[in-house]
């Protein structure tokens, strides 16, 4: 833009600012500020000279601005208390300010914005408002949390290949009424899959009930499945109690860690599944039951049943339709992609912008993730609450997680070149499903030129085209 069209957009931004009753503060990233409207300045006690070009804390001591740029917070309505001798006001030192961060078109925190509100006939009027904003941002997020209870297969993350076709595969199989085994390692998302194929199914209006059978007491795991009637025994609640099955009625049952049911229970169950019925302790009766069932385990059931540990004519009643979670170091391009998920998730809930350090985020596409998704999620939460500033670095991660020497999967079979175009590969992959296929921020988050990205997707056989946005993925063509 011409000098001469700058100057114009200047002069109209400063009457714009001139002629409005509130008062505005500009300051850059590290706090210095850069402009400043002559309302805020009147009402400061000071003139412009000796606020611009300086910290704003040398202004306002108890100035959040800093903390807003950081954080690459927006929109936060907040009462602000000014400190004795930070403004001319003697009866009311209170004011209701809008904070903002601004960002460039590569999402880079640039400058803060703070819109002061100078013309509120008192404080009562600033507190009601402030009332009516939370109580917004209050039901806000109880609709998040009753959208999150709704979980559908679109809103599990991930999208790499792997995964979309076990995704693929759920919403097959919630289209049938048939049994459903899911297995898997342990922190795999088995109980979401199980979720999002009841609330896919025409049972979606019907209860979903669960039970952990490695949960349960042996001797307690019959009533808490079938139910008692009332006096079964000392003890029991008056007029009985219906099982999980009865609650089910109509809708799905999930049984997870259904491989650690002890044999006695798996008759029982077979002979429920097998007519439709249950026969609740003490009762004098059996009761007709309409229940889909979905299973779920992270043992091996051809092996148990080898040993004896399970029933052979069950687990082919249970495993109709069987659906195998990949771990997470099978699907490496999704790890930052959930990671982001669940830092979002925890800002939303703080308030707060808290990102990964790019060392971090190799550190976990490298990691073997054990525990899957569910010890990620826990990695996140725990380095959250404990870092210091707001970027996630390798010393806020547990000591187990320092990059060892055998983290990049070595396979004896393959050559060192070998190993490492995999690892390579993976990086590149998780990285750019981060920047939603974007090779300029990729580039700059590996800290190579672009030509040089360019050359290794080229050789690895990359193909940018391929990496989905960041949007929910159609799982099935309409």
């Amino acid at each position: 833009m011409p000098e001469q069209g700058i100057a114009r957009y200047k002069y109209i931004f400063d009457e714009i600012l001139r002629m409005t009753d509130d008062g505005f503060i500009v300051v850059d990233r590290d706090g210095i500020v850069t402009d400043i409207n002559d309302q805020y300045c009147d009402f400061l006690g000071k003139p412009r000279e000796e606020i611009v070009g300086y910290p704003i804390q040398k202004t306002i001591s108890n100035s959040k601005m800093v903390d807003i740029v950081n954080r690459r917070y927006r929109e936060e309505l907040a009462l602000h208390k000014f400190l004795p001798g930070e403004s001319k006001e003697n009866d009311n030192n209170f004011l209701l300010v809008s904070r903002s961060c601004v960002c460039d078109s590569e999402d880079r925190a640039v400058a803060g914005v703070a819109q002061v509100k100078f013309r509120l006939q008192t404080l009562d009027s600033a507190k009601r408002l402030m009332s009516e904003y939370a109580e917004l941002e209050f039901y806000k997020e109880e609709y998040r949390k009753a959208g999150n209870c709704k979980i559908s297969f679109d809103s599990i993350v991930g999208t790499s290949e792997a995964f979309l076709e076990k995704k693929r595969l759920g919403l097959k199989a919630a289209w049938t009424d048939f049994a459903v085994l899911l297995t898997g390692e342990t922190g795999t998302g088995k109980e979401l899959f199980a979720r999002a194929i009841h609330n896919a199914s025409n049972r979606a209006d019907k209860p979903m009930v669960s039970i952990n059978c490695a949960a349960i007491p042996s001797e307690l795991l019959e009533s808490e499945l079938f139910g008692y009637a009332d006096g079964a025994f000392t003890g029991a609640r008056k007029g009985g109690k219906p099982g999980k099955f009865q609650l089910a009625n109509g809708g799905t049952l999930f049984l997870d860690e259904i491989g650690d049911m002890p044999l006695n229970m798996q008759a029982k169950i077979l002979r429920t599944l097998q007519e439709s019925e249950v026969e609740p302790v003490g009762g004098s009766g059996p009761v007709p039951v309409d229940v889909r069932v979905i299973s779920a385990t992270r043992q091996n059931l051809p092996k148990l049943i080898e040993s004896g540990d399970f029933r052979e004519d069950l687990y082919y009643r249970l495993n109709v339709i069987n659906i195998e979670i990949p771990s997470l170091r099978e699907r490496r391009g999704d790890i930052l992609d959930l990671s982001n998920h669940f830092l979002s998730q925890l800002n939303q809930e703080f308030q707060r912008t808290t990102v990964l350090s790019p060392e971090v985020k190799r550190c976990f596409v490298s990691y073997q993730w054990p525990g899957n998704v569910r010890e990620l999620d826990n990695v996140i939460k725990g380095a959250y609450a404990t870092c210091d500033g707001f970027t996630i670095d390798l010393t806020d991660l547990p000591g187990k997680m320092s990059p060892p020497k055998d983290s990049l999967l070595m396979d004896s079979r393959k050559q060192l070149a070998e190993l490492m175009n995999d690892y390579e590969r993976e990086v590149i992959l998780a990285v750019l499903r981060d920047k939603g296929g974007n090779c300029q921020r990729t580039a700059e988050e590996l800290g190579i030129h672009r030509s040089a990205l360019y050359k290794k997707m080229n050789k690895l056989g990359i193909d940018p085209a391929t990496i989905p946005h960041r949007q929910t993925s159609k799982l099935l063509p309409e």
